[in-house]
């Protein structure tokens, strides 16, 4: 197919997919039992008459993008409104002839410029006495955002990762990052094909997978007291390790209690060294105000348990998401460990921010907006800031994208990859099409059966049925695939 010119936005459909866990999932105070999965379909048009549908998905994780005292519900509802009305937003100016833009990414860039407005005029069409934080939001424009990247990529007859070149993007980064103050980088005459891998034959098709350890998992059968799933699935972690071929588990920790965090990581790294496992990361989200908290915790870790310190590659996020409000400097945590920006990580700018505060690296994730997450690897990249990829436990069409980011940016190691831990069943229609992406085996997942065009997500062969659209913009007709 020829490659696409100018698009615009002229129709979609917003679906909310509901999903229950298999078993709590317990991150700092909050716990998620259930999450809506926001699935957005959009229908493009070229200047050359021709037409193409992309598929976007993200979790809308509450209690991650949105921990606050406000009941769950009203945050849930919020979030769901605030999908649609962003959905609204872009197909309204596509149809106007305000949104037509010749690469995902120059649109992407618009919308998140966009969003504070957006965000303004919903809470005055609802009055509510609360304003959606932005990272909240980040997470309800996302799936609206990746299904835009996809369409690009079926107008074009490629894989979207094949299109963030200078020949297709139609100008440079310098229009849309600017470097760190002081710094000889320049973005001048470079494009995302200079930060990431792009060519498929040269991209990775099997990345080693992360686990996620809860704070209410269960290690051994020690900890178990009755009330676990019997589905077929493993429950305890040494279950989990056997039966994947584990070799990176990723350690949740309160961030408020430091022995019981301390006794946490010596005990996950404790049975990571008896059953083979070589790399471990402590996240601490967000619940951490002073660095001492976690330097006395690395330094009691590196004194008596120096194995289990050298497995632990990177620690991520122990402190507040918003780093203009708390600037906290942390140094003194980045001089012992790798320190990954996660929650913080809103956008480029918010990494600069970081990297002057002592942070190190940037954990990325697609529910931030696949522009974002693309433009934010570049900029780290360019300023030799090590990335990961972080899971938002991403099940059907969102374990996509995820994954194609971790291949294609390079990360320390692999991906975290979660969503078969704590609801499997969400997956099986998928897991029939794409088998590796949803079941890991060997310690890895396998991106082999993607398609070549967009996200490559085979779609049609899922075949997934839907319920009613929760929104329907613009004339969908019959496009939809």
């Amino acid at each position: 197919m020829a490659r696409a010119n100018r698009f615009r936005i002229i129709a979609a459909e917003v679906f909310f997919l509901p999903v229950q866990t298999r078993v709590p999932l317990k991150f700092g105070g909050q716990t998620v039992t259930s999450v809506s999965c926001a699935r957005v379909a959009v229908t493009v048009l070229d200047d050359r008459g021709r037409q193409a549908v992309g598929w976007g998905e993200t979790p809308l994780s509450v209690q991650w993008a949105w921990p606050a005292e406000i009941p769950y519900e009203t945050r849930h509802e919020a979030m769901r409104a605030f999908v649609l009305a962003v959905v609204r937003r872009g197909v309204e100016q596509g149809l106007a002839g305000d949104g037509d833009s010749g690469h995902p990414l120059a649109w992407g860039v618009r919308l998140l410029d966009d969003l504070p407005d957006i965000r303004a005029d919903f809470q005055a069409d609802r009055g509510d006495d609360f304003l959606l934080p932005p990272l909240p939001a980040l997470v309800a424009a996302s799936p609206f955002d990746i299904a835009v990247h996809d369409a690009y990529g079926q107008l074009c007859g490629e894989d979207i990762y094949q299109t963030y070149d200078a020949s297709h993007l139609g100008c440079d980064l310098a229009s849309m990052l600017e470097p760190a103050a002081g710094s000889d980088v320049s973005f001048r005459g470079k494009s995302p094909s200079d930060f990431l891998l792009t060519d498929r034959q040269a991209t990775p098709t099997r990345l080693p997978a992360w686990h996620l350890v809860g704070g209410l998992d269960p290690l051994t059968d020690a900890d178990l007291d009755g009330t676990e799933p019997d589905d077929g699935e493993p429950v305890t972690l040494v279950d989990w390790i056997a039966r994947d071929g584990l070799r990176c588990l990723k350690v949740k920790l309160r961030g408020t209690a430091a022995d019981w965090d301390y006794q946490r990581l010596v005990a996950v790294g404790r049975l990571a060294v008896t059953h083979g496992c070589t790399r471990l990361t402590a996240d601490f989200n967000c619940t951490v105000t002073d660095p001492a908290y976690v330097t006395d915790i690395l330094d009691k870790l590196a004194r008596d348990h120096p194995q289990i310190d050298q497995m632990l590659l990177y620690v991520e996020q122990p402190f507040p998401y918003e780093l203009e409000e708390q600037p906290i400097d942390v140094c003194s945590v980045s001089a012992r460990k790798p320190l990954f920006l996660d929650e913080s990580a809103h956008d480029w700018g918010q990494i600069r921010l970081g990297r002057e505060l002592g942070w190190t690296g940037v954990a990325l994730k697609t529910c931030k907006t696949q522009t974002g997450a693309i433009l934010s690897a570049c900029w780290a990249r360019a300023h030799g800031m090590p990335l990961m990829v972080q899971d938002l436990t991403n099940p059907m069409l969102a374990q996509i994208p995820h994954c194609r980011l971790a291949a294609h940016v390079g990360t320390i190691h692999g991906v975290e990859t979660n969503a078969m831990q704590f609801y499997p069943a969400a997956s099986e229609i998928e897991r029939a099409v794409h088998p590796g992406l949803y079941r890991r085996q060997g310690g890895e997942i396998d991106l082999s059966t993607l398609g070549p065009t967009g996200f490559g997500l085979r779609v049609a062969e899922i075949g997934r049925e839907l319920p009613a659209a929760a929104g329907v913009f613009g004339d969908v007709g019959n496009h939809r695939g």
